[in-house]
């Protein structure tokens, strides 16, 4: 999850940006509208994982796949790396290289604190202080080596992957159930990661 805006993770699908782009502020603009507005309470129910060990979930996410969405526009090579402070929040840096793997490189730099610490699964992440974006996890691997990242609207989603790729196995399975949460498969985009690495 990414969240370029809780994820980036979204956290992600968040901070400090080295490269700033209006596409930047309208991932905050996008995400935080939920949360604000108490969308818990608009939305149908949104299933999350039952629990969420926080420091094996840190470390690198690639963006496998994702919902078309304005902040992203562009986006290649997402990423996400998430990162446990002392203060129990965990740092996010998503970054985007824009338009094809030789692309100009984005980052931006956030915050996500857990809101839900019975199951760790459902966080909020800033990247402009005071404004946050739900990131809830709903899908994670045993291994935690694939995470689905959605939020109570439907409006966003994410498949993340610890490798640039995923298992085609996995990765029907994960289309299968989406229906079952109220997302619609069809709407899925890929995102192009380097194979090489």
């Amino acid at each position: 999850m990414n969240v370029f805006g809780i994820g980036r993770g979204l956290a992600t699908e968040p901070l400090s940006m080295k490269s700033t782009s209006r596409s930047a502020c309208a991932v905050v603009v996008a995400l935080c509208l939920p949360v604000l507005c108490g969308c818990e309470a608009l939305y149908s129910p949104l299933a999350t994982v039952e629990k969420v060990d926080v420091d094996r979930y840190t470390g690198r996410w690639y963006e496998i796949a994702r919902y078309p969405n304005s902040f992203e526009t562009g986006c290649v090579g997402v990423t996400a790396d998430y990162e446990l402070m002392d203060d129990g929040r965990v740092s996010v840096v998503n970054t985007c290289i824009e338009g094809d793997l030789d692309g100009e490189v984005r980052t931006i730099e956030g915050v996500a604190r857990v809101t839900d610490p019975v199951s760790n699964a459902k966080l909020a992440v800033s990247f402009f202080f005071p404004f946050e974006g739900a990131y809830w996890i709903l899908e994670l691997g045993e291994d935690y080596e694939y995470a689905v990242v959605g939020e109570p609207s439907r409006s966003f989603l994410w498949i993340l992957s610890r490798e640039p790729t995923l298992d085609q196995t996995i990765r029907d399975g994960i289309e299968e159930r989406l229906p079952e949460l109220g997302y619609d498969p069809s709407r899925i985009e890929e995102v192009l990661q380097a194979t090489d690495q």
